[in-house]
């Protein structure tokens, strides 16, 4: 496993941020969803070294998040949410900077800086000054910062944020680069669920400081909830609430397609006799593919 942790809690004061929290992520793309509040920006601190948790331990590539801070900072390279630029610079000397933090020797800091920056597409920009920069460029710069020392897995705090659709795009095909190297893995920290469908095979759900959900994200939508597509043939007010009263949850298109979410309590053929009980006839029956909102809204008790 690339991280581990067991029973790790934080608290700022009386405020219980992380409790409990015990997880494990492989390879590959991870994502961590949240609402605000649930814990995530805590995490990736502990998970960095930033912050000690008050109990619990864990491991980062093998790297003990208790005892050996520097270690983990040396292998994982960090995009923070907020912008963390030093006025004056040009993009090749900010990210060289970065790369000497990170131990390495000057000229091979600005060498490897000139090699990331064309690859996140500042190539053409390298020489001009940050401040001069676009939400966008920025968000590529800080890209480019957490990959210069060459890590062996990023943490990427809301990558996409304040971004036009354009730019989001375009972070996101660079995040999937990213991804298919098989000898670099990525933790992504995002409230956009469907930056996370996209980019991700693994899923991490925080609420209230707990661990909601974990594991595989399709055997995740598969195994919480089935989503079935029916079209009826009567009134269906009567078929609508028994199905509530199931603990189903119930949409209703424009077009006339009921689309019903079977808790695991309810089996698909269930459907169909309380159909026949409410006196309307089922002309058309398929099951669907669940999203990522589904799964969140689900896990966190949102609807």
């Amino acid at each position: 496993m690339n991280i581990e942790l067991r029973n790790v809690r934080f608290s700022y004061g009386p405020v219980q941020a992380l409790d409990g929290v015990t997880l494990q992520i492989g390879e590959g793309a991870c994502g961590l969803l949240g609402p605000n509040g649930a814990g995530k920006s805590t995490l990736l601190k502990i998970l960095l070294g930033f912050l000690r948790p008050s109990l619990g331990d864990g491991l980062v590539l093998g790297h003990d998040i208790l005892k050996d801070s520097f270690g983990i900072r040396r292998v994982v390279g960090y995009m923070p949410e907020d912008d963390c630029f030093i006025p004056g610079l040009d993009a090749v000397a900010f990210t060289a900077h970065f790369g000497e933090l990170s131990g390495m020797p000057r000229a091979e800091a600005m060498k490897r800086a000139h090699d990331v920056l064309y690859y996140v597409g500042l190539g053409e920009a390298r020489y001009r000054l940050l401040e001069t920069y676009s939400a966008g460029m920025k968000q590529r710069l800080k890209l480019a910062q957490a990959l210069v020392h060459d890590p062996k897995i990023l943490f990427l705090d809301e990558p996409t944020a304040n971004l036009d659709p354009q730019g989001r795009t375009e972070i996101l095909e660079l995040i999937s680069d990213i991804t298919s190297k098989k000898d670099l893995h990525v933790l992504i920290s995002s409230h956009i669920l469907t930056d996370i469908e996209q980019t991700c095979t693994s899923l991490v759900i925080l609420n209230k400081g707990k661990v909601a959900a974990q594991g595989d994200l399709a055997a995740l939508r598969e195994v919480r909830f089935s989503l079935y597509e029916m079209k009826v043939v009567g009134e269906s007010g009567a078929f609508l609430e028994a199905l509530r009263r199931r603990e189903c949850r119930v949409e209703t298109t424009e077009d006339g397609v009921i689309k019903v979410y079977l808790p695991q309590t309810v089996e698909r053929r269930d459907l169909f006799g309380l159909a026949g009980d409410a006196g309307v006839q089922v002309r058309h029956f398929v099951k669907s593919r669940t999203s990522l909102e589904d799964l969140f809204a689900r896990t966190v008790g949102v609807d």
